[in-house]
């Protein structure tokens, strides 16, 4: 199974590029070992249209042209839900066992998603309730699927 990180927005080089980039690097390695394919990072670019909503259906249009057949998707949401590591992990290992292509996981831009690609996800998580700055939110991410694949793995990275 690939995992897919789906961000709208490019993060600038810098730390927040650099340590979102050793996390993927690390679950891509440590994946390995329990069907991962890769790790991949998809950045959209952002849209330039006058309005929000026009906005926020372009980017939407951008994601949905990237998700591989048969994907499951998730969106990261503040009103999503907060799951434990383990969960996480959980997760991502009984969609392996469903044969699914590739895992998704959504980054929205600041207008959002639209609606109709906000329908076919199958899971929207939240890192609690505060609203986080894009950049923070794929480093969370990218940290967390990492930890999933060590818990997978039985790798000591995760002492609960």
């Amino acid at each position: 199974m690939r995992i897919m990180v789906a961000a709208v927005g490019r993060l600038k080089q810098g730390p927040e590029r650099d340590l979102a980039e050793r996390y993927r690097k690390r679950a891509a390695e440590v994946g390995r070992a329990v069907g991962l394919t890769a790790v991949d990072i998809i950045e959209i670019r952002e849209s330039r249209a006058d309005s929000a909503e026009r906005r926020m259906l372009e980017e939407s249009i951008a994601i949905a042209n990237i998700l591989p057949e048969r994907a499951v998707t998730s969106i990261l949401d503040e009103r999503g839900k907060s799951l434990t590591s383990a969960t996480f992990a959980g997760q991502l290992q009984t969609w392996r066992s469903e044969n699914r292509p590739a895992a998704v996981f959504i980054i929205g831009g600041a207008d959002g998603l639209a609606p109709t690609l906000r329908e076919k996800n199958r899971l929207t998580l939240a890192f609690g309730s505060a609203t986080w700055p894009h950049q923070l939110v794929r480093i969370m991410l990218l940290e967390q699927i990492y930890r999933a694949v060590t818990l997978l793995t039985g790798h000591p990275y995760h002492r609960a």
